[in-house]
């Protein structure tokens, strides 16, 4: 399978409007609403008009009664079908209390779990789109979303999700298809993000990984451009140049640029594009490190987002610049008290090899600001305190105060809860270096993620309203699956970059 087969494949299943069930649907969704009080114990049916017959409903009810399904979030129960349906299998999904089944968040977590549990189903019809249209298909599309590319046959799952899923409204209107057309554009950037996470650094380089960002972005109609190694150098890129020279395969730095015609505003997205971290000379621990192929999430997400902007035709200006290296460690490699000058000027002590995510957004985030853009957005998987303070699904974001807060509320919005982060004046002073105008990092270990950011800051310019989203944990997921989240890359934050760039095409 070539490269270009990998990233233009189908991510997940064809969604389709429907108003009511046919004799070709195998599987109903169906949402189960807890009961609001102690004196009634069955759940209640999230269905549309004139679904179900009284008949049928009671018959439904009670069979869902009799595998105790209560309508709790995250349940999923499976029954026959009653005689009035013509399908084969009912899946109840718990969406909690009736409010909660208002929630779009819910609703997405509720579409992914039932969609996991129907391997080897064949077409599925829900009525979850009654709730939130949008909602539904971006948690049946993501949850419904594999990544089995480098397995053999002998490993393959002999059963795969459904490859049909039809979302049930009142009538097939115009606004019905918009939405979902939107949502669908939203799912696959999230699983394109995820795709590029997933693929292992062996097939994943920086020059590799320029070349698919070139792939899918020009597919899209963006302008793209690529430095190569020596044009790195050549051009003063002297983090970029530095983080990458201890590996045999060479940096680039990648820029796509979507601008529509008439556009008043300017956005430049910056993310991270490390595609295996092993510390460098400051080597990481050997546990876990295999996760380092997740250190390009950051750069991932924003690929994915401009090439969205594209799709939906947003009335902003996007240009998206992507720093790509692999730091590894060799007789070549950057050394822990080396002096490098970043683009534009400013000179750094590297004091930690493996604080080298910093050191290429840097260089990236100056060259995105000689756009002169209204505002910039960097995101990475930046550091292991966003864990330590936020834990691994929540990110953290800093930045200038106002944009900063507006990005917080978008990305909670959103479903991807970003938390908005303060940049204590204290901390920046521990940022000083002995020997040049910074040091890469404090010589303690509190705050990590903060001083992370008031590093950035010395790179963006004054007049620009700035976000910086740590997504160390929230990119990668290591545990079981959950929702519309499986093993492995996330997509995060794709949803929240996409509905800021709305924001800003809405409200300037």
């Amino acid at each position: 399978m070539s490269s270009n087969d990998i990233i233009d494949r189908d991510r997940g299943p064809r969604l389709e409007l429907a108003t009511g069930l046919t004799k070709n649907d195998d599987v109903l969704v169906i949402g189960l609403m807890a009961p609001d009080g102690d004196d009634d114990t069955d759940p209640t049916l999230l269905v549309t008009d004139d679904l179900l017959d009284d008949e049928t409903a009671e018959a439904l009810t009670a069979a869902l009664r009799a595998v105790k399904a209560t309508g709790s979030q995250g349940q999923v129960f499976s029954v026959p079908a009653p005689a009035g349906l013509p399908v084969r299998l009912v899946v109840g999904v718990g969406l909690g209390k009736a409010d909660d089944a208002e929630d779009a968040e819910n609703l997405r977590q509720a579409a992914g779990n039932a969609i996991r549990a129907l391997d080897g189903a064949g077409p599925v019809v829900s009525t979850l789109s009654a709730a939130d249209l949008g909602a539904a298909a971006e948690g049946f599309y993501l949850g419904a979303y594999r990544f089995d590319d480098f397995r053999s046959e002998k490993s393959r799952p002999e059963s795969v999700p459904p490859s049909q899923i039809s979302l049930l409204v009142p009538q097939k209107s115009k606004q019905a298809k918009t939405d979902l057309a939107h949502a669908v554009v939203v799912a696959d950037a999230v699983a394109l993000a995820r795709d590029f996470v997933n693929t292992p650094p062996s097939h994943l380089f920086p020059g590799e990984f320029a070349e698919r960002a070139k792939h899918v972005a020009s597919a899209a109609g963006l302008t793209v451009e690529i430095l190569d190694e020596q044009a790195l150098a050549d051009g003063g890129y002297g983090g970029i140049v530095g983080v990458g020279q201890g590996s045999s395969r060479p940096p680039r730095l990648v820029r796509l640029t979507y601008a529509p015609s008439g556009a008043e505003k300017k956005v430049a997205l910056v993310g991270k594009g490390i595609t295996f971290d092993t510390g460098g000379i400051s080597i990481k621990p050997a546990a876990g490190m295999e996760q380092m192929t997740s250190d390009m999430g950051g750069a991932a997400a924003v690929i994915a987002t401009v090439v969205a902007a594209a799709k939906l035709g947003l009335d902003v200006a996007v240009t998206a610049t992507v720093p790509m290296a692999e730091n590894m460690p060799s007789g070549t490699a950057q050394r822990p008290g080396d002096v490098l000058t970043q683009y534009g000027g400013t000179t750094v002590e590297v004091l930690n090899t493996d604080a080298e995510g910093r050191l290429i957004l840097a260089d990236a985030i100056v060259r995105a600001c000689e756009d002169q853009p209204d505002y910039l957005i960097d995101t990475a998987t930046l550091t292991g305190a966003q864990m330590v303070a936020l834990g691994t699904r929540t990110p953290g974001v800093l930045g200038t105060d106002e944009f900063r807060d507006r990005v917080a509320s978008i990305s909670q919005a959103a479903g991807e809860n970003g938390w908005a982060m303060p940049m204590p004046s204290e901390l920046r002073a521990d940022l000083n270096s002995r020997v040049a105008d910074l040091a890469n990092v404090t010589n303690h270990r509190w705050g990590g993620m903060l001083s992370a950011a008031m590093f950035l800051r010395e790179f963006v310019a004054d007049d620009i309203g700035w976000a910086h989203v740590d997504v160390a944990g929230p990119a990668f997921n290591s545990s079981s699956p959950y929702g519309y989240t499986g093993k492995g890359g996330t997509g995060v934050p794709v949803r929240t970059l996409i509905a800021v760039l709305e924001d800003v095409a809405d409200k300037g």
